[in-house]
């Protein structure tokens, strides 16, 4: 059993086999997954887990490059908003329509449905490299 780090395995598995420029997302509840993508489920309840919660813990293991949230998060949800710039102060933060966002999650290698029920919490996260 591992020691330290996500305990996910689905997650831990996805994180490893990440290559520079895959993308993975981490959604509320509420973000419809084309079915083409593959989900990792969390949602327990509303809230739980939370998407600052998930988010944090998925930062801890992936070098993330670059991250793209919904334009609609300023006005609708500014308190997470400010809390993924915090967590992401040195990464480049660009921003799509919220209709743009949900056609980009169809690239990803992963969408990752938190318990999340507040608006547009939901980021794509651009995998880096460690060199």
């Amino acid at each position: 059993m591992k020691k330290i780090g996500i305990l996910n395995s689905e997650i831990a598995a996805v994180i490893a086999k990440l290559g520079h420029t895959d993308t993975i997302v981490i959604g509320d509840c509420g973000l419809p997954i084309p079915n083409e993508v593959p989900r990792i489920d969390l949602a327990l309840k509303p809230g739980l887990p939370s998407f600052i919660e998930t988010l944090e813990i998925v930062l801890q293991e992936m070098h993330v490059e670059a991250a793209t949230l919904a334009e609609e998060i300023q006005a609708h949800n500014p308190e997470v908003e400010g809390q993924v710039n915090v967590m992401l102060s040195d990464t480049v933060v660009s921003y799509v329509s919220h209709e743009e966002f949900k056609q980009l999650t169809g690239r990803a290698k992963v969408v990752i449905r938190t318990g999340e029920a507040t608006p547009y919490a939901n980021i794509i996260l651009t995998s880096g490299v460690i060199f």
